[in-house]
C-alpha cells in the first residue's frame, strides 16, 4: 500500500500513522541544574538559553517526537504533515540570531541548524461562491506583497477600499511594531515595585523599560492601540472598508484559533496578534517550513544540543518532585524514575502544570481555585488530508499543465465571503453544534515544499471553526461525529473546488478533545489558554504567576500559557529562561 501511494497515489483509504521513537544517544542523568517538562518550541528555546547561561539542562518529552504542537508527522505513508501548527511568522527575530536558526528566503542553502522557510507571495486567496458573469469564473480576492496587484484585486469589489488599503496596512504595522518590546520581556514587576525593600523597588523599576519603550513607540497612536485591543474587530474594519469579501478575509485573523466572533470585544487584539510577526524582515509575512513545522522544533533542538542540553522523547513526567522545604527538587517519571534538579520549568499548560503535575498539597487552595477559572475554550478542528491531485478551484481554474497557480500557495479562505457567514458559524458553535457552514483556512504547503508528498500528490491542511469541545447535551465526540463533520467540511471544499472529495487518499481528524489528548492542549486550545483581555500580559495566566514563577519555589512556567501567549513565537521560553537565570544569580 505504501509503495503504491508513493508511486502514484493510486489507492484510496485512510492509513494510520506509524509511530517511531526519537532516541538520544545521551543517557538520562540522575541530576541536572534545570529540567524542562515538554519539548514544545518554548521548552526547547528555554533549554537552549538555560544551557547558554551555564545551567546543565534536560528536556523531557512525553511523545515519540519533538515539537509539541510544532511537529511534523508522516500520518499517511509518503505524506508528511504539520499535524497541528502549520505556518511560521511569529518566532522572534533575536531567537533566530541567538540560536543560529537563520534561513535563506529562497531556500538555496542550509544554515547552521537547518531551518528553511518558504515565504508565500501572494499569501491570501478568498474565492467566492457565485455564478460567473458571461461564462467567466466566479470572483475571488487575492492579497500579496505586490501592493499594486493587491489594490487591483480589491478594486474588483470596491475602488474606495483599494485606495485606503495601504493606509490600513501602515496603521496595523505601527501598532504591531510598538508592542514588540512587550513581547521580549516579562510583564512589569508589580510586587517588586509595591512591596519589599527600597533596593528591590529600585531593581524592579527596570521592568518598566519595555512598557515605556512601547508607549514611546506608540506615541500619538495610543488611542488607536487602545481601541484595537478592546473593540470588536468589526468596528475597526467597518471604519476602514465597505466590501464584504475584504472585511471578512481580514476578520479571519481576528478569530483564528479563538472562540470569539469579529463582533465581540477583544477580537481586535487577536487580529493584531496574528500580524505582529515577520519573516526575513518582511512584516506580517507567514511561511511554510521545509519538512513541516517540525523543522522549527528540530532546528531549535539541534541548537540546544550543540550547547550541551540533553533532550529526550518517550519520557512521560508524572509529577514534580517537591522537597521538605516546599520547593521543586526535580521530577518523577511514570515509570518511577526520579530525576533531581535545582529548578523545573513546565512547558505544559497551566492547568496540566498545577492540576496534574504539581502535588495538590504544595499549592494554596485559593490558587488552585483560580487555576480552575482559566478559560481554555477552543473552537478549532484540524483536519490533515492527503490528496492525489491539486485542488481545482472554480474561481481560479488549474492550468492545462497541472502546475500550481499563485493562489495555491496562499491561505485559502473558504466560507469567508461575508461577516454574516462568519457570525453564523460562530453562533452555531456556541450552541454545541459544529458549524454547518464552517470557516475554513486551507493551506497546501506541498506546492512550495515538494518534500512533503509523493510526486503529483499534495498535503492539505484544513483549520476549521467553529467546533465545540462538547456537543449538544454535553455529549462527547464519537468517531461517527468526527466523520460526519469531516464530510461537512469536505462538502464545502467541494463547492469551491469540485473533485476534491474524490482526490482524498487519507485523512487525520483532530477535534478539540483530540488536540487535548494528542498534544496536551487543555480544552484543545492552541494558545494554552484564551487570548482574551483578562488573560493577557499582567494576568496571563493569572496575576500571581505572570512573572513565570509559580507558588512553588523553583517551579516555573515557560509555555504559551504564560506571557506573551500563543503561536510559534518563542518569547515565553526566552523570557522564562531569563527569569530563571536572574534568580540563580541571586542565590
Amino acid at each position: 500500500m505504501a509503495a503504491a501511494v508513493r508511486a502514484g497515489c493510486a489507492h484510496k483509504g485512510f492509513i494510520s500513522v506509524t509511530r517511531r521513537g526519537s532516541h538520544s544517544s545521551t543517557a538520562l542523568k540522575p541530576q541536572y541544574d534545570a529540567i524542562v517538562i515538554g519539548a514544545g518550541h518554548n521548552g526547547l528555546i528555554a533549554s537552549a538559553y538555560l544551557q547558554k547561561g551555564g545551567l546543565k539542562t534536560a528536556v523531557l518529552e512525553r511523545r515519540h517526537v519533538l515539537g509539541g504542537a510544532a511537529v511534523s508527522e508522516e500520518i499517511i505513508p509518503g505524506f508528511h504533515f504539520s499535524r497541528a501548527s502549520y505556518l511560521l511568522s511569529l518566532l522572534r527575530p533575536h531567537i533566530y540570531q541567538d540560536l543560529e536558526l537563520k534561513f535563506s528566503t529562497v531556500c538555496l542553502s542550509v544554515q547552521k541548524h537547518g531551518l528553511k522557510v518558504y515565504i508565500r507571495d501572494p499569501y491570501s486567496f478568498t474565492p467566492m461562491l457565485e455564478d460567473g458573469v458571461r461564462g467567466r469564473p466566479p470572483r475571488s480576492l487575492t492579497l500579496g506583497a505586490d501592493l499594486e496587484k493587491t489594490q487591483q484585486e480589491i478594486g474588483k469589489f470596491s475602488e474606495k477600499d483599494a485606495k485606503v488599503y495601504p493606509d490600513f496596512l501602515s496603521y496595523l504595522e505601527r501598532l504591531a511594531c510598538a508592542i514588540h518590546p512587550l513581547l521580549d520581556a516579562p510583564p512589569v514587576d508589580i510586587p517588586g515595585l509595591t512591596q519589599g525593600s527600597l533596593r528591590k523597588k529600585i531593581t524592579a523599576l527596570g521592568s518598566l523599560k519595555p512598557l515605556v519603550k512601547s508607549g514611546l513607540k506608540l506615541g500619538k497612536n495610543i488611542p488607536d492601540f487602545y481601541e484595537l485591543v478592546t473593540a470588536p474587530a468589526i468596528k475597526v474594519l467597518n471604519r476602514w472598508f465597505e466590501s464584504e469579501p475584504l472585511r471578512a478575509t481580514l476578520a479571519t485573523d481576528s478569530v483564528i484559533g479563538a472562540n470569539t466572533s469579529p463582533n465581540n470585544p477583544g477580537s481586535g487584539y487577536v487580529l493584531l496578534h496574528h500580524v505582529m510577526g515577520e519573516l526575513e524582515k518582511e512584516k506580517g509575512a507567514w511561511g511554510y517550513v521545509e519538512g513541516g513545522m517540525g523543522g522549527v522544533s528540530q532546528s531549535i533542538a539541534r541548537s540546544a544540543r550543540s550547547l550541551g542540553a540533553d533532550i529526550f522523547t518517550n519520557r512521560d513526567v508524572k509529577q514534580v518532585l517537591i522537597g521538605q522545604d516546599g520547593s521543586a527538587k526535580g521530577i518523577i517519571l511514570t515509570d518511577g524514575t526520579e530525576v533531581h534538579s535545582k529548578v523545573v520549568l513546565s512547558n505544559a499548560t497551566p492547568y496540566i502544570t498545577f492540576k496534574q503535575l504539581t502535588p495538590k498539597d504544595a499549592l494554596p487552595e485559593a490558587f488552585i481555585t483560580a487555576v480552575d477559572q482559566i478559560d481554555y475554550t477552543s473552537p478549532v478542528t484540524k483536519i490533515n488530508v492527503a490528496v492525489d491531485k491539486l485542488p481545482n478551484f472554480l474561481a481560479a481554474p488549474n492550468s492545462a499543465d497541472g502546475k500550481p497557480g499563485p493562489h495555491h500557495q496562499c491561505s485559502i479562505h473558504l466560507n469567508c465571503e461575508s461577516m454574516e457567514v462568519l457570525e453564523e458559524a460562530y453562533r452555531e458553535g456556541q450552541q454545541g453544534r459544529p458549524s454547518s457552514r464552517p470557516m475554513i483556512e486551507m493551506t497546501i504547503p506541498s506546492v512550495l515544499d515538494p518534500t512533503l508528498a509523493p510526486p503529483g500528490c499534495h498535503v492539505v491542511s484544513l483549520f476549521i471553526q467553529f467546533t465545540p469541545y462538547l456537543l449538544e447535551g454535553r455529549r462527547a465526540w464519537t468517531d461517527e461525529d468526527r466523520e460526519r463533520f469531516a464530510d461537512t467540511v469536505f462538502d464545502w471544499v467541494e463547492h469551491y473546488a469540485p473533485g476534491f472529495k474524490n482526490s482524498i487518499v487519507g485523512k487525520d481528524i483532530l477535534t478539540p478533545p483530540d488536540l487535548e489528548r494528542v498534544f496536551g492542549l487543555t480544552g484543545g486550545n492552541i494558545f494554552h489558554g484564551s487570548m482574551s483581555l483578562d488573560q493577557l500580559y499582567l494576568a496571563r495566566p493569572l496575576p500571581s504567576v505572570a512573572d513565570y514563577r509559580s507558588p512553588v519555589k523553583g517551579l516555573y512556567l515557560c509555555g504559551s500559557g504564560s506571557h506573551p501567549g500563543g503561536g510559534v513565537m518563542g518569547a515565553a521560553g526566552w523570557n522564562s529562561a531569563l527569569k530563571v537565570l536572574a534568580d540563580f544569580k541571586r542565590l
